[in-house]
């Protein structure tokens, strides 16, 4: 496999393995093509090399600059605005969980406080509220490890996680 193959392999699993995260499949490839690409990119670079839409590539680009994954920035004597990914994959991490929880676990706790205080004493609100308070317990937990998770140490973390998966 040569250089070029071995990009558009990972450009495209990385795509597949983005949308897990809940990042659209387009967004995950801008973003693994500013991951291995040495110097800063432009919109046009990247429109080019994935084959996409002005539209499709500043939607995408706007929306990892939003999520803290690539950075915007200018090159001496150009207009064009140039592009560059996070390369700490520990950093990458964290700001995927942080998008994470706040478009997932944190509207869930919210929720599951609304409806925690059900009213009535029949036997179908107890039930209901034991498994609302159950759920609301787990989640509660699930966001203050989250949270810790997201103020430790990059390489701690990292490591820490690396091991878990092994």
């Amino acid at each position: 496999m040569n250089l070029q193959e071995g990009k558009e392999k990972f450009i495209s699993t990385w795509g597949t393995v983005g949308s897990n995260w809940g990042i659209n499949r387009t967004m995950a490839q801008v973003h693994a093509l500013l991951l291995i690409s040495n110097d800063p990119l432009s919109a046009e670079e990247i429109m080019e090399e994935l084959q996409i839409s002005r539209g499709n590539a500043n939607m995408n680009i706007r929306a990892l600059i939003d999520w803290g994954l690539v950075y915007k920035g200018h090159k001496p004597g150009e207009r064009k605005e140039f592009f560059t990914a996070e390369k700490d994959m520990g950093e990458v991490i964290k700001k995927v969980i942080v998008q994470r929880k706040k478009k997932e676990l944190e509207p869930m706790i919210k929720t599951l406080d609304e409806i925690s205080a059900v009213e009535g004493l029949c036997k179908d609100s107890e039930a209901f509220c034991k498994v609302v308070h159950d759920i609301k317990l787990f989640s509660t937990k699930a966001d203050k490890t989250l949270d810790q998770l997201i103020r430790s140490d990059s390489n701690w973390f990292l490591s820490t996680f690396l091991k878990m998966i092994k």
